[in-house]
């Protein structure tokens, strides 16, 4: 198979996959339970279909597409990624993981393989969390880590729960535990992504071989204060969650700088009621995302966090509460996996790096408890979850043929 071809069927399919998006113009915006991301999924499922696979959507919206083996009760081997994305993102972070994956069977029926047992392309739902505040929904369902409880518990900024987004969807949320795939079925999984950083680019190197990926908390922190008159309430008889918050808030980035170790933390989102410049806030929402390779760090920052909370809001008579809404170790990574495609590599004449993933990925929940690898490609000058990430089609390409021949050395076995 000619490289030339491979890279015109990547880019035809990531370029389709681009009008699925609710910002047209302005990045990528593909959230769950959408019609921008029925439309992904519509498409992901006659592609599959179109490269010989048999096609489900499963009851957490996950897109399966299965070419079976001489044996298909042993455990599988499944490569894929996500299809939604974060507000206003790229064109390649998820979706491409998922193209290429397709690319891989494509290439296997090219070559007439004939696997020994089933190989398994998955575009995962809900990878970012970005709507509900969560993350890994999909590849969490197939763990069994998702259910009916859980899907009641988290809601958008509307209101709107992950429950009622499915029930809207099409899907039945009371079903969600039937997406759970047996125990042993899975026998392992590889995820191909951008690196969204700038390592692989700036070296001029052609694949990433991560291995490891970080461990990630998320927090969602509310301080409860009084909403007062601005000009008439003396400043020590305020209840002010804004400024209890903030006392916190300020500290969390250099209690991360302090652990060093590639420990990151940060607030991205901050919400203050009512809301009024010339009103006391008697509410402040904040969250909090932790990272690092090492997760005492990642607790030791949460536990610090909760006791500056207490302090801070017992100082000016106010309370808080904190909601976990994601808590992921580290993981290492299938050394088996990662030595077969340095091999390849090494076949192809493709530059490669052994590299760290800082960023969490549908690896990271399934790598969890099932042999695990991740391959990276270049993203142009590090960017990602903006607008104008870009990585070339080739690239993908040859994470594609990477792929290709670790696939079929693990459906010979």
């Amino acid at each position: 198979m000619a490289i030339e071809e491979i890279v015109g069927r990547i880019a035809e399919d990531l370029e389709h996959l681009k009008q699925y998006t609710a910002t047209q113009g302005e990045g990528c915006t593909r959230l769950p339970f959408t019609k921008e991301a029925q439309g992904a999924v519509e498409f992901l499922k006659s592609t599959m279909q179109e490269a010989g696979l048999c096609v489900t959507e499963d009851a957490a919206g996950n897109v399966i597409g299965v070419l079976e083996g001489v044996d298909s009760e042993a455990p599988c081997v499944m490569m894929g990624s996500h299809y939604d994305s974060v507000v206003n993102g790229g064109d390649f972070d998820g979706v491409a993981g998922i193209v290429c994956a397709i690319e891989v069977a494509r290439q296997l029926k090219e070559k007439e393989i004939v696997p020994q047992r089933n190989f398994v392309v998955v575009g995962f739902c809900d990878e970012e969390g970005m709507r509900f505040g969560t993350g890994y929904f999909g590849s969490g369902a197939i763990l069994g880590n998702r259910d009916v409880a859980y899907c009641k518990r988290f809601k958008d900024v509307n209101g709107v729960s992950i429950y009622d987004a499915m029930n809207s969807y099409g899907l039945d949320p009371e079903k969600i535990e039937e997406a759970k795939w047996p125990k042993g079925s899975i026998g392992c999984f590889l995820e191909a992504h951008i690196e969204q950083g700038p390592v692989l680019d700036a070296m001029g190197i052609e694949i990433g071989l991560v291995d490891c990926i970080v461990g990630i908390q998320r927090h969602m922190v509310t301080v409860h204060g009084r909403a007062d008159h601005a000009g008439t309430t003396p400043m020590d008889m305020r209840i002010d969650a804004v400024e209890a918050a903030a006392k916190v808030i300020s500290k969390i980035p250099d209690w991360a700088r302090e652990k060093a170790d590639g420990t990151v933390a940060t607030i991205g989102y901050i919400n203050t009621v009512p809301g009024g410049v010339n009103i006391v806030p008697e509410k402040c929402e904040f969250t909090v995302d932790i990272r690092s390779k090492n997760n005492d760090n990642i607790n030791d920052i949460s536990k610090r966090m909760e006791a500056a909370l207490e302090r801070e809001v017992k100082a000016i008579g106010g309370s808080f509460e904190i909601k976990n809404t994601l808590t992921i170790t580290s993981v290492d990574l299938s050394k088996d996996m990662l030595k077969i495609m340095e091999e390849s590599c090494k076949d192809h004449q493709y530059s490669y790096k052994y590299l760290p993933s800082g960023a969490g990925h549908d690896a990271l929940e399934i790598g969890q408890v099932i042999p695990t690898a991740m391959i990276f490609v270049p993203s142009e000058g590090g960017r990602s979850h903006c607008p104008v990430e870009f990585t070339k089609y080739s690239d993908f390409a040859k994470a594609a043929t990477v792929m290709t021949d670790l696939a079929i050395t693990l459906l010979e076995k």
